[in-house]
């Protein structure tokens, strides 16, 4: 007996010397004419070269000399289904198809007439908006100035800077921190920018 260590399939080269040399694998037809299973040579880790046609009666010797130890595995029980609880059939009861009226033995309720309540003229508030449109007609609006666009200015009227007339009072140096993304040197242009455009 052949330890599976020592195990290889030999076939001969197409050289004109016309060598042996070790194989991929085992062949189908070398496994099939030696009598072994091929599921047994994949638990043995024996290489099989599914491609190969040639058979070599060198190779089938070996795999039959091969040593395979005879366990008794426990083979895979077939696959049993359950069966389904079934719940018996059961008949639908009859119903009638009208049901009986409830009758009311109370006496009926009178109607009371509601007053209606007198309607309250509500005065019109007016709305931010309104006061926000009238507060930049009065100056020139922010975003003529260059460089000025409706975001920056919409922060600037948070500040309670509403017109160019307003921010050419301002200081520079205090406005810039307070609004995010505007430099010192920014607002002094727009101040000076805002002068020309006032006179």
């Amino acid at each position: 007996m052949v330890s599976n260590a020592e195990v290889f399939a030999t076939v001969k080269s197409p050289s004109k010397t016309s060598d042996w040399r070790k194989a991929k694998g085992f062949s189908l037809e070398e496994i099939r004419q030696s009598g072994r299973d091929l599921a047994q040579l994949k638990e043995l880790n024996i290489d099989i070269d599914y491609f190969r046609k040639s058979t070599y009666q060198k190779n089938i010797e070996v795999l039959k000399t091969l040593k395979i130890d005879d366990k008794t595995k426990d083979k895979r029980k077939p696959f049993i289904p359950k069966e389904r609880k079934r719940t018996p059939f059961k008949p639908m009861k009859d119903e009638p198809k009208t049901k009986p009226r409830k009758v009311l033995t109370k006496a009926p309720i009178e109607p009371t007439i509601k007053e209606k309540p007198k309607t309250v003229k509500k005065e019109k508030v007016k709305s931010a908006k309104a006061e926000k449109t009238k507060i930049e007609e009065k100056g020139t609006p922010l975003t003529e100035l260059p460089g000025l666009g409706a975001a920056t200015a919409k922060k600037f009227i948070e500040l309670g800077i509403t017109s160019v007339e307003d921010l050419c009072k301002e200081n520079p140096e205090e406005i810039a921190p307070l609004i995010k993304g505007v430099s010192v040197d920014r607002c002094k242009n727009w101040i000076e920018d805002g002068k020309e455009i006032v006179k």
